[in-house]
């Protein structure tokens, strides 16, 4: 059982670098595109005459994509944490 407690503590702390990784570039990416209207409601994903995306509609993507992965890897700590509690005393 100590190799499994040591994996799953492994994993746990592989999940948290992670996570704060993904956090930073997440909040980072936020406070640079953000452009003061949070509560206007937003629109949907703008696009040129051409049709082609923009920058902004690339970073949006970006930050949408970033934020689940937060979301999914802090699910998976917590599962973890739950299902293996004595790998962390």
């Amino acid at each position: 059982m100590a190799f499994r407690e040591f994996s799953v503590h492994a994993l746990y702390q592989i999940l948290l670098v992670l996570g704060v990784i993904v956090a930073v570039l997440f909040s980072g990416l936020v406070f640079l595109t953000g452009k003061g209207d949070a509560m206007s409601g937003g629109s949907g994903v703008r696009t040129t005459f051409k049709g082609k995306a923009s920058f902004d509609d690339y970073m949006s993507r970006l930050v949408l994509i970033l934020g689940g992965a937060f979301l999914l890897i802090m699910l998976a700590m917590d599962v973890i944490a739950q299902r293996a509690p004595d790998a962390f005393n």
